[in-house]
């Protein structure tokens, strides 16, 4: 199997830890991230339950307690609940159980990288629906049915949207879910960015007929070093299946991990204002900036989530100024990791 260079976790390794360091880091998706000390401090915890903990393994489904804490949080039944190895280890168990051959599954563009890679490592047929700038990267349930055909197994949406910030409305979600339910379709929604939005709030689709949500620590929830993620999905068949296949990738989550990530849930609306205060402002001196240079850059503001997909207006690529600017010490991401040359991502999400 020879999947394509994954360009963006490239150019991130190339930097994110370089020596000198990088003074500015505009390239990172996740929300500012904390120390232990720093999660401990700020959730008023000592940490001593910590050293108690077994370090066997743990259940596959993961820790009962932690997946009562994301069901509170979804408000949702916790049996539908099965944590992961990340949002990338949930993806994988997904594409994995409707593995067929001659699938495909509908994809956005552009989109996460590891989507389509993964997608071509279990043998599916990507067919993509564009999410057009011209339309402020709007999400339309037509356009995604129009990427389903007749060996289409899975559809896929990810809301808040990376690399662009665009967010589908709920009833729009609700109306793509029922037309694939109709196929027989499973509509995998991402929602790893979920609760952070800019304007109207906005629901999670964890309750709606036919979704399945995945999401994680990493992003919103700014503890990407827990790497635990979660799938929701109310059908109970399809449950069972992903905790075998669970069992064959990685048997289980780490102990201590899932404890740190009961920890945090209990302090959630904690971590969550810290993201939001700082998220806010930054995307407020982006605003500016990107006004002030409006001769050269065009926009969709995001609506939710911390990275942002502008443009070069002259249409050239965006991989010298990147190199450039991480010489400087300012980190971005150029849009061929996206293959969209002339884009580039800013994340505005770190303090």
């Amino acid at each position: 199997m020879k999947l394509p260079s994954f360009l963006l976790d490239r150019w991130l390794a190339a930097h994110e830890f370089s020596n000198p360091p990088i003074l500015y880091n505009l390239a990172s998706s996740a929300g500012p991230s904390l120390t232990l000390r720093e999660l401990l401090t700020l959730c008023g915890e000592s940490g001593d339950e910590l050293q108690d903990i077994r370090l066997a393994y743990a259940p596959p489904e993961g820790h009962r307690t932690l997946r009562e804490s994301i069901a509170r949080f979804y408000d949702v039944d916790p049996e539908w609940v099965i944590t992961t190895t990340g949002a990338s280890e949930a993806l994988l168990l997904l594409y994995a159980r409707a593995a067929a051959p001659g699938a495909s599954i509908a994809l956005p563009a552009p989109l996460f990288p590891p989507m389509s890679a993964v997608a071509q490592a279990w043998g599916y047929q990507s067919n993509y629906y564009t999410l057009d700038r011209k339309e402020h990267f709007a999400h339309k349930a037509e356009r995604i049915m129009a990427a389903v055909t007749g060996t289409t197994s899975l559809a896929l949406i990810n809301t808040p949207h990376n690399p662009t910030g665009a967010v589908m409305p709920t009833s729009e979600i609700e109306r793509l879910a029922a037309s694939l339910a109709d196929r027989g379709i499973p509509l995998i929604v991402d929602e790893v960015y979920h609760p952070l939005y800019f304007g109207d709030s906005h629901s999670s689709a964890a309750k709606i007929p036919n979704v399945v949500v995945v999401g994680d620590f990493s992003k919103a929830f700014s503890l990407p070093g827990l790497r635990i993620g979660w799938i929701i999905d109310r059908d109970r068949e399809r449950r069972e299946q992903l905790i075998d296949l669970r069992s064959y990738f990685t048997l289980s989550g780490s102990p201590l991990c899932e404890s740190l990530g009961i920890l945090a849930l209990r302090h959630i609306d904690l971590i969550l204002d810290r993201l939001k205060l700082i998220a806010y402002k930054n995307l407020g001196a982006l605003e500016s900036f990107m006004h002030d240079h409006r001769d050269r850059f065009g926009w969709v503001p995001p609506h939710g989530g911390t990275v942002t997909f502008p443009w070069r207006l002259d249409g050239q690529s965006t991989r010298p100024m990147c190199e450039a600017l991480a010489k400087a010490g300012v980190l971005f991401v150029p849009g061929d990791c996206f293959d969209m040359p002339e884009h580039f991502r800013v994340g505005f999400g770190h303090a």
